[in-house]
């Protein structure tokens, strides 16, 4: 791509700027907003390529620069292109792609080649002509040996017709970054045995490769302390036990500004991809100096992400210098919103061939090989606005939101053009103008008699949950010409759709209260089986809770209508606020605190009664069938406590986006504080009982075991994995805790329970990748004091988490000398009444299990927990995943539209515990069916799939499609937002830091 810039002799200040001022130039005189993913390279005075120190005066670095080529290059490229977020900033990746090929740094076999040179010729010259075509590689080479690949990539580029030169970026880089030497440069270097080797550093950590193969990989998790000692380059690894390698690993370069150079660009590139703000300056030492000063300067790539994600910046045009064709934002008749200017679609495009970039470079969510059916790569569409189908220009013009009814204009389509069917390339690719938007199913197919709803399409043969009489397209249509009345112009302020967002979810949240309050209460009022004890420590402490956010809801909705006009229009400026409900109410909450220190209590009670009666025990397993109660028991006496949360977010969103002389933002600061010293009071115990609560949830899904929840231990993860046996692979569920590793398999009865085959105590384990030693992908052998295990993950993300987790609880049970992990019995003590236990003599250890659990009743609702869709979707989730869930919950209207349906249904929507629950409206006391998302692809679909509506968003998994369309930007970010949570899994480390800086 490099750019080269000649520089010429400045004087006075100018000759003192630090290397930063010429970058800032640089990327000012681009218009380039994301310009920390770039540098400067030069060649030193000894003739040694080096970047340009941004801390350093250039004139201490640049000696005679009129004799000094500077090249603008990529520098630092992320696991994922859809991290990035402007349209230029993929152009000059796109062309740094193209300059590695012509160079030879980018290896690939012919099929990738001819691929990816078959994107650049779309981006340059257009749709496939092959008279145009044959001219245009005669003159222009973009590999070595090119000729003998000219005929594929002309056939390739046939496919690519409709592909605008954005969308021909985006999928280049889609192609690039799964190969092994993407984004890598090598740098020589030889071994304490003297091999020759080569050493290169990535997002990931320092890699190692023997010539273009890459052979050994040192991850920044695995990393202590990077050194250098005159020419040897040095690594110190953090201790482990289970790693053949010694504490400090020595590699010799050609000569110490060779290992200097190498040990600062691992310097960047750690603090770059690992830290969440530029690191500060050390002191400087009073006498002696000792090591070297460096450090990295400028944003880290989440400082980047954040802020082109708000906007704070001008969409400009720029022209593509090597392209005939004009791009998008030239097009434009106005600039987009922030995050905008993205490819309209991403055609379908080939697969790499097998064993060749089968993971992304971030190893996040890759899709197995093993599904091709599922791989189709996505086209993306815009963000709104969009334009008319077939109209080449984006519209610029500013769209009304839609409203709760639904907005349908009339269908300006045309049918799409058939495409020729193409290979996958292997995953479900995100919209590129939302960061990290790419979140792939986990390999494994699911099984055909999978229960999970609703997975099934309409185009299938199987019925879906959805489809019924009150979801049916033919049953209850929607046209445009009905809808054309109904439209309503909302306000568009973000803060009106913020305050909205308050009223939807504080809906939800009074139904949960009326399962307690009413159906729970009305429950138990019938039958005489719970203590009064225990009903005065629930029921009092629920109900103030239930009539006071009634309240809260009315007085809300009554702002609402003030600020959307439906009443007194005259004064509705001085009510377009919602600060002063939120202080007046959460200042009025503060007066209920004693009774929400009281649930944790309530929790632990209840499970101590459910425990000592059997009578107490069937009852709420009986109420738990019921529809009303879509989540289990336990989980809707935690909801007051996770509210708070909510609150708390709605107003730090509301303070961001309200600048300090609004009217509004002294009274929600005034509210935010409030409410986070509640959330901070009540912290502990949240914590506390989310695990508590899991404990018992797990519980209920497992046969064979006793004690499970004991004072001390902690749940860390569970998910499937694949035991190596004498009978080859087998599926088994795994579940992790702080002190055991348990493995189970599916049960054969009605239950669908999971039977507990054996343990792994955590102390003492150790832990190995054997994936050459057995031949297995994604293999490890766990080795206990008595007894090993070797199993598989469906994929290399999966494995690298169950990595990360055991490893974690390993160090924990070897600090921690708590609960034993002798927990398997063969049958459960138990503590029951007299009479009760009269009629447990007379019953078998598996009669006794079945009616301690009501399982055959129990079998339809108990096939949708979340082990049950680890188990069908062949993946896992962890405790942080279920932490993040938490905070992440939403309710509100959304249309839906099947795959191969017409018109669009209005369904109330509400998306907890990693799943889409479905309602006809608000009012309805039970969801009509659920979908869980785990394993599904997030995306935005493609202009071939004849959408042409704003604000639509697509969930995928292998043939099941469902389209969702929201009212504004502002919801349709925030639906993108939390499903992307329950799709793909955050970094454990990333998580943890979130719940410090934001106390919970």
């Amino acid at each position: 791509m490099a750019e080269n810039y000649h520089l010429k002799p400045g004087k006075g200040s100018e000759q003192r700027a630090p290397g930063k001022v010429l970058l800032d130039a640089v990327c000012n005189h681009l218009n380039l907003v994301e310009g920390d993913y770039f540098g400067l390279e030069f060649p030193d005075h000894k003739k040694i390529t080096v970047w340009l120190d941004l801390l350093k005066p250039i004139v201490k670095q640049i000696r005679r620069p009129k004799h000094v080529v500077v090249k603008f290059v990529v520098k630092f490229f992320p696991p994922d292109h859809t991290q990035l977020q402007e349209e230029l900033t993929r152009y000059l990746f796109a062309l740094q792609v193209k300059q590695d090929l012509a160079q030879g740094r980018l290896t690939c076999n012919d099929t990738s080649a001819a691929l990816l040179i078959s994107h650049i010729v779309q981006s340059e010259i257009g749709d496939f002509d092959e008279a145009s075509d044959r001219e245009h590689l005669a003159k222009n080479k973009y590999i070595p040996q090119q000729d003998a690949l000219e005929d594929k990539i002309v056939e390739y580029h046939h496919n690519h017709i409709g592909q605008t030169p954005a969308e021909s970026d985006f999928q280049l880089l889609e192609i690039a970054r799964r190969l092994e030497m993407y984004g890598v440069r090598l740098h020589p270097a030889k071994d304490r045995e003297g091999t020759k080797i080569n050493l290169a550093v990535a997002n990931t950590g320092i890699l190692v490769f023997q010539g273009f193969t890459k052979i050994n990989a040192f991850n920044w998790a695995k990393v202590r302390k990077l050194s250098f000692k005159r020419k040897r380059f040095l690594i110190k690894l953090r201790p482990d036990a289970n790693s053949s390698y010694q504490d400090t690993l020595e590699f010799l370069m050609a000569s110490r500004d060779f290992c200097k150079s190498f040990w600062k660009i691992c310097v960047e590139h750690h603090a770059f991809f690992r830290l969440f703000e530029e690191p500060k300056p050390k002191p400087k030492p009073v006498l002696f100096s000792r090591g070297s000063s460096f450090r990295f300067s400028g944003r880290t790539q989440k400082q980047v992400l954040d802020f082109v994600k708000e906007g704070g910046h001008k969409k400009v045009q720029f022209e593509r210098k090597h392209s005939k064709i004009q791009s998008i934002r030239s097009l434009a008749t106005q600039p987009t919103e922030p995050n905008s200017e993205v490819p309209k679609q991403a055609q379908q495009s080939a697969s790499l061939p097998p064993g060749e970039g089968a993971e992304p470079a971030g190893g996040a969510g890759g899709q197995q090989a093993a599904e091709p059916s599922a791989a189709a790569e996505e086209r993306q569409s815009p963000a709104p606005p969009r334009s008319p189908a077939g109209g080449g220009k984006a519209d610029g013009a500013p769209r009304a939101p839609a409203d709760e009814e639904e907005e349908v204009v009339k269908d300006r389509t045309q049918q799409s053009k058939a495409q020729p069917p193409q290979p996958s390339t292997g995953s479900l690719t995100g919209s590129p103008h939302l960061s990290e938007l790419s979140i792939n199913s986990q390999g494994g197919a699911a099984p055909t008699n999978v229960i999970l709803s609703p997975n099934l399409s309409p185009d299938t043969k199987q019925a879906s949950p959805l489809v019924s009489p009150l979801l049916n397209d033919q049953v209850c249509p929607r046209t445009d010409d009905e809808e054309e009345g109904r439209r309503k112009r909302f306000p568009t302020d973000k803060a009106y759709f913020i305050a909205k967002e308050v009223s939807t979810t504080e809906r939800t949240y009074l139904k949960d209260l009326e399962v307690i309050t009413s159906w729970f209460q009305s429950t138990v009022s019938k039958e005489d089986v719970m203590p009064e004890a225990l009903k005065s420590l629930i029921f009092p402490n629920f109900e103030p809770l239930h009539k006071f956010h009634t309240s809260f809801l009315k007085e809300t909705e009554q702002r609402l209508a003030l600020w959307e006009g439906r009443s007194n229009a005259h004064i509705r400026g001085d009510y377009q606020r919602i600060g002063d409900v939120l202080l007046k109410n959460i200042q009025g909450m503060k007066q209920l605190a004693a009774h929400l220190w009281k649930h944790s209590e309530a929790l632990e009670a209840l499970e101590t009664g459910i425990r000592s009666s059997r009578r107490l025990e069937s009852l709420c397993r009986d109420f738990e069938l019921q529809k009303v109660c879509y989540l289990p028991l336990n989980t809707f006496l935690l909801r007051p406590l996770h509210r708070l949360m909510h609150y708390k977010q709605v107003l730090e969103r509301l303070c961001k986006h309200h600048p300090p002389s609004h009217a509004d933002f002294r009274d929600c600061r005034a509210a935010l504080a409030e409410v986070t010293e509640m959330v901070a009071q009540l912290h502990g115990t949240m914590i506390k009982m989310e695990n508590f609560q899991k404990l018992h949830e797990l519980k209920k899904d497992l046969i064979g075991i006793d004690n499970l929840v004991i004072p001390g231990r902690e749940f860390i993860r569970l998910g499937s994995l694949s035991k190596l046996s004498g009978k080859g692979l087998q599926q088994r569920m795994f579940f992790l805790f702080n002190d055991v590793l348990l493995y189970t398999s599916r049960g054969l009865t009605a239950s669908n329970q999971f039977k507990v085959h054996g343990q792994l105590p955590l102390y003492g384990m150790t832990i190995e990748e054997s994936e050459d030693e057995w031949g297995v992908p994604h293999c490890l052998t766990l080795r206990g004091q008595r007894q090993s295990l070797v199993v598989a993950a469906s994929s290399r993300s999966e494995m690298e988490k169950w990595v990360e987790d055991i490893q974690m609880a390993i160090d924990l049970a070897e600090k921690s000398s708590g609960p034993t992990p002798e927990f398997l019995a063969s049958s459960p003590p138990d503590h029951k009444s007299p009479d009760e236990a009269a009629v447990a003599d007379q019953e078998s250890e598996d009669d006794l299990s079945a009616s301690r659990t009501s399982l055959e009743r129990q079998a339809p609702h108990r096939g949708n927990t979340m082990v049950h869709v680890c188990w069908h979707r062949n993946t896992s989730v962890s405790m942080v995943d279920f932490s993040v869930a938490v905070e992440n919950q939403l309710s509100g209207n959304l249309l839906r539209k099947f795959k191969n349906s017409n018109g669009w249904q209005k369904l109330w929507v509400v998306f907890t515990n990693f799943c889409l629950f479905f309602y006809k409206s608000h009012q309805d006391h039970h969801p009509l069916a659920s979908l869980p998302l785990l394993g599904y692809s997030l995306t935005i679909p493609s202009e071939s799939e004849d959408i042409h509506k704003d604000y639509v968003f697509k969930l995928h998994f292998k043939s099941h499609v469902y389209y969702f369309r929201a009212e504004s930007e502002y919801t349709f970010e925030r639906w993108m937002e939390v499903i992307r949570s329950a799709t793909s899994s955050a970094s454990r480390a990333h998580i943890l830091s979130h719940k410090e800086s934001h106390v919970y």
